[in-house]
């Protein structure tokens, strides 16, 4: 009898220990913090606190300094809009150093951005995104309307060709909406929103995406995620250029938020429209219209850099509207309506020319500059030149003339033995006042996104539709992409 017993309680322990190793086994997928390695608890914990400490709420004391110092102005109004948190990182104080140390950079920047921030805050607040994102071309474009990558990015939003195309922008031989500023600013702000969305309100990696494209990033995640790691920005793994992305944006913001304590002078730019929308009835030359609001070809431009040829774009090849600056734009619809309707498009031509000549070069010039902590290619060069209503053919013989200065600089370079050979090109005086040099990405961003609905876009200022005062004058008929 005690030996059955003994046996029957044998068997009770053997089960027992089974039953706990097969729970202690279960309970390994599902490790809690506590219940970790003392090293990797201490690393976890460690992560925890640096993470919080990192997004601290902004203190609105500090930057509204700034803001009270510029009233009325656009700063004042972009700090205001200002809503991501404080993030105290080395990336980002390596991308605040690299901008001080460069002041000519940032007033050239300033100078750039004037035409078009307006407009971009008014996005910005329509769509209730961070202010902060106002501030993004200047890390893609450095806000050269017409700036092009290696990889066919084109436009202040660098928008490549599919995802510009999924937001309704355009292009053919006539027009490139990615270089529309008034179309892109609306594409940007609406896809930034959505990739938003797609990563739950984080705005750091709906960034990421716009760089790298969503599908990288989510596989990013899921590879942290599968390793029990953090999956915030900051802990993924990523090309040099998304890694340095998001600090170079908040280097930037907290620049000019901060611009009394860093001794950086930002420049007077009113808090009030700088152009207005008119539309068309017909196709106009680009030249004329230049004359008609009293500009230079290359400043016209500027505000319309969409334009493929020498002429707005047919009925359906691209919105029949130009941006016109508000000081001018009354003259401009008095001109316009004055002008025969024959003259809108009649235009001279040299020998084996026609009005197809495109405005533009169809290569982007690629320059080199003095690398930045992480190298950032340079994908545009823009000669500031004076030009007193010229023609788009007067254009066009101007930029032939400078293929000799364009022939002097070198292609961008990260490895060692390039930068040693093209140094000499190099402008390590950070002098532009002759040639101004816009730095870009030049990695694939604006993946092609999943399809998505349509947004409405904002209410913005009615246009004004000019007609021609002519016999001849058509319907007024509005292309589907006008306004």
């Amino acid at each position: 009898m005690p030996i059955k017993l003994n046996r029957h309680v044998n068997l009770l322990v053997l089960l027992m220990t089974l039953a706990v190793a097969g729970c202690s086994q279960n309970a390994k997928d599902a490790l809690t913090v506590n219940e970790l390695a003392p090293d990797v608890e201490q690393q976890n914990n460690a992560y925890v606190d640096h993470y919080y400490h990192n997004y601290e709420s902004s203190n609105k004391s500090e930057i509204n300094k700034t803001a009270a110092g510029h009233k009325d102005t656009v700063w004042a109004r972009l700090i205001s809009l200002y809503s991501l948190p404080k993030i105290e990182n080395e990336r980002i104080d390596r991308e605040i150093d690299w901008y001080l140390n460069h002041p000519n950079t940032l007033s050239t920047i300033q100078k750039r951005a004037e035409p078009y921030l307006h407009l971009i805050l008014d996005e910005i607040e329509a769509k209730n995104i961070p202010g902060e994102l106002a501030l993004l071309p200047v890390v893609e474009s450095a806000f050269v309307p017409n700036a092009n990558s290696r990889v066919d990015a084109s436009g202040l939003w660098q928008f490549m060709p599919a995802t510009g195309r999924m937001f309704g922008l355009q292009q053919n031989s006539w027009y490139d909406g990615r270089r529309d500023v008034y179309a892109s600013t609306k594409a940007a702000t609406t896809y930034l929103k959505q990739l938003s969305n797609s990563f739950d309100g984080d705005w750091l990696l709906a960034l990421a995406s716009y760089n790298w494209g969503k599908g990288n990033v989510k596989k990013s995640i899921e590879r942290n995620e599968g390793r029990n790691m953090p999956t915030d920005y900051w802990s993924l793994r990523m090309p040099d250029e998304t890694a340095n992305y998001v600090p170079r944006l908040l280097a930037i913001a907290q620049i000019f938020s901060h611009a009394d304590e860093y001794k950086v002078n930002l420049h007077h730019i009113p808090n009030k429209p700088y152009f207005e929308v008119v539309n068309l009835d017909s196709q106009l030359n680009l030249s004329k219209a230049a004359e008609m609001a009293d500009m230079s070809l290359h400043d016209f431009l500027k505000l319309n850099p969409a334009f493929n040829k020498s002429k707005t774009a047919p009925e359906g090849s691209g919105p029949r509207r130009l941006l016109i600056p508000v000081a001018k734009a009354e003259s401009f619809k008095e001109n316009l309506a004055q002008l025969p309707f024959e003259q809108w498009i009649s235009e001279s031509f040299n020998e084996g020319e026609d009005e197809s000549t495109a405005i533009y070069d169809a290569k982007p010039v690629v320059i080199s500059q003095k690398a930045k902590p992480d190298p950032v290619k340079i994908i545009a060069k823009v000669v500031e030149k004076q030009v007193e209503k010229q023609s788009v053919k007067a254009l066009l013989t101007a930029k032939k003339s400078d293929t000799a200065d364009k022939k002097s600089v070198g292609v961008a370079s990260n490895s060692k033995s390039e930068e040693k050979s093209k140094s000499k090109s190099k402008n390590k005086s950070d002098k532009t006042s002759a040639h101004i040099v816009a730095t870009a990405k030049t990695s694939v961003n604006n993946k092609l996104p999943e399809k998505t609905k349509g947004t409405k876009d904002s209410k913005v200022k009615t246009p004004v539709t000019v007609a021609a005062v002519s016999k001849n004058t058509p319907h007024n008929k509005k292309s589907k992409n006008a306004g």
